[in-house]
């Protein structure tokens, strides 16, 4: 059984919070970059070289990329060896979420109640916390930071069996459509397909922790991604909603398996930015 205080965990999330705020995505830098050698419009490619600038900016100036740091979500994935010491690792998520974003000045902006009081808890806090269990003495912990101009255009839909591929494209492509210039494109869209309501929803989210160097590991979702990427650039929304080739960088798809009646697809639009980060804890 391996002890692993959960100071750790407070540290590690602080830290990447952090980071994520003031620094792209390599990959996603990259991306960008070669979206914006490919631009011929000439206001899309000025927008892409702004975002480029302000990457530069960010990082060299240790401020945040964006004026919406986002809500925290963090995924646990705990070592069945494992045991944590020195706290309640709930407890210690939250702490690790208010010191990065407190001690790096950060806007707060999570509100204690939904619907009625709406009060700012001044500190970004509480985290979405997701955990599970893996094999081995280690802790892997996985964050995003989610603003809400490209979330609030987010949708799930419960499609049916009969709706097929067809159904999942035409519901992605519409959501794309809505986000419109609205969710600061080019975007990094993650799809869930399969599980039920909540789940779906969850897949879309984790979908967009893999790299966008990376594919669905299944040809078949492969050519799925390929494809709807191709037909979301087509829309020619464009860099910020100037109609350029690029409105988005990367489709990203995770499926889990799903009853025999359904068919739920969630989507998911991520902004440029797109901010996750992951570490291990051993």
């Amino acid at each position: 059984m391996k002890e692993i205080n959960v100071n750790q965990i407070t540290e590690a999330i602080a830290s990447m919070a952090a980071d994520i705020a003031c620094i792209y995505d390599p990959a996603v830098f990259s991306a960008i970059q070669k979206a914006s050698s490919n631009e011929r419009d000439e206001k899309s490619k000025t927008v892409m070289d702004m975002l480029l600038k302000n990457a530069e900016i960010a990082q060299k100036e240790r401020i945040p990329l964006c004026q919406d740091t986002g809500l925290m979500i963090v995924w646990l994935h705990v070592g069945q060896d494992v045991h944590f010491v020195g706290g309640n690792i709930n407890e210690a998520v939250n702490e690790g979420v208010r010191k990065g974003y407190t001690e790096n000045y950060l806007r707060a902006s999570s509100v204690d109640d939904p619907l009625y009081d709406r009060k700012n808890t001044k500190d970004n806090t509480p985290a979405i916390l997701y955990t599970d269990f893996i094999e081995g003495d280690h802790v892997e912990i996985e964050v995003m930071a989610k603003g809400f101009g490209s979330e609030n255009k987010s949708a799930l839909k419960m499609l049916t069996p009969a709706d097929g591929e067809e159904g999942v494209k035409k519901f992605v492509l519409e959501t794309i459509k809505n986000a419109g210039p609205n969710a600061c494109p080019p975007f990094v869209v993650g799809v869930g397909i399969g599980g039920t309501f909540d789940l779906c929803a969850k897949l879309s989210k984790e979908a967009m922790l893999r790299s966008i160097d990376h594919s669905n590991p299944d040809p078949r979702y492969k050519a799925l991604e390929d494809t709807l990427l191709e037909e979301a650039n087509a829309l020619k929304i464009g860099p910020m909603g100037f109609h350029g080739a690029t409105t988005a960088l990367k489709i990203q798809i995770k499926q889990a398996p799903t009853h025999i009646a359904g068919l739920p697809v969630a989507v998911n639009i991520c902004c440029h930015v797109c901010r996750h980060a992951k570490k291990v804890i051993s």
